[in-house]
């Protein structure tokens, strides 16, 4: 029997126990509290997540890390996906992290995504009922905040291709409660006045909590009856919410929607 007997060293028990982690448990969700986090100069995260009763050792390498679009901290509650692994050498049971987001993304994404398929369903985003925009408009109106880079960009694009063009800006929050409403009414208002031939319905980049304004069902309708066509150039290039699927016509930020609606004027008079 001792002849039998199986001795393991150190590394070969630490890669078993790496392995049976690895295929036992794979791939895992984890919502908890940033405790220790760490950035050396190589780029990659550590940090601890932990819970009331426990914390568990992970470690987000600067491939994955370099997709973040916030700062970890902390004490911030994220969210993760990662898998369970052992650092062989010291024998550490950790979470390799391949996504980290803020807690409570996943219900708004899960909230997005089931009213993207409702109104999807009802036609909201039809191809067939989008409308084309003015080849020259006469005034371009714009619902933004007045004070934000989004306003200022698209300022600077009409104002360098198209001088020609009046711009009418319709004031509204774009960020918070009661931003949905207030882009809603701007909509409307310019609707009302029927100064414009087109209009743009914009703001910069932001987290999906940010970009919640422009998820709104109420928004998308108002947008969708609109008499006046839309163009759509909400947060960044990545970021596509409602409001860019039913406009009549999408631009990946607010400058590329200025640069869609308004003609080249220096191009017209070579024509």
């Amino acid at each position: 029997m001792e002849n039998a007997r199986k001795t393991y060293t150190v590394s070969e028990l630490n890669r078993l126990a790496r392995g049976a982690l690895e295929r036992g448990v794979g791939s895992v969700w984890v919502e908890a509290e940033i405790s220790g986090l760490a950035r050396p100069s190589s780029g990659h995260i550590y940090f601890s997540l932990k819970d009331a009763a426990a914390q568990l050792r992970c470690a987000f390498f600067r491939q994955r890390a370099a997709g973040l679009n916030f700062a970890p901290a902390d004490g911030m509650k994220v969210l993760v996906r990662g898998r369970i692994s052992l650092y062989e050498p010291r024998g550490d049971y950790q979470l390799i992290v391949e996504h980290m987001q803020p807690a409570g993304q996943g219900e708004l994404r899960a909230a997005v995504e089931k009213l993207r398929q409702k109104l999807e369903g009802e036609g909201l985003f039809a191809a067939e009922r989008k409308r084309p925009l003015p080849a020259a408009p006469r005034a371009i109106g714009v619902i933004t905040s007045p004070t934000g880079a989004a306003a200022r960009d698209i300022l600077q694009v009409l104002r360098r291709r198209y001088p020609a063009a009046v711009v009418i800006i319709y004031p509204s929050a774009v960020q918070g409660d009661g931003a949905a409403a207030s882009l809603a009414r701007a909509v409307t208002r310019a609707n009302a006045r029927a100064e414009c031939d087109t209009l743009i319905i914009a703001r910069g980049g932001g987290s999906i909590e940010d970009l919640m304004p422009f998820n709104d069902e109420r928004l998308a309708r108002c947008i969708y009856s609109s008499a006046l066509p839309i163009i759509s150039g909400v947060g960044h290039e990545i970021d596509v919410t409602i409001c860019d699927l039913v406009a009549d016509l999408r631009a990946p930020t607010p400058s590329a929607a200025a640069m869609q609606v308004a003609p080249d004027s220096a191009e017209l008079k070579r024509q």
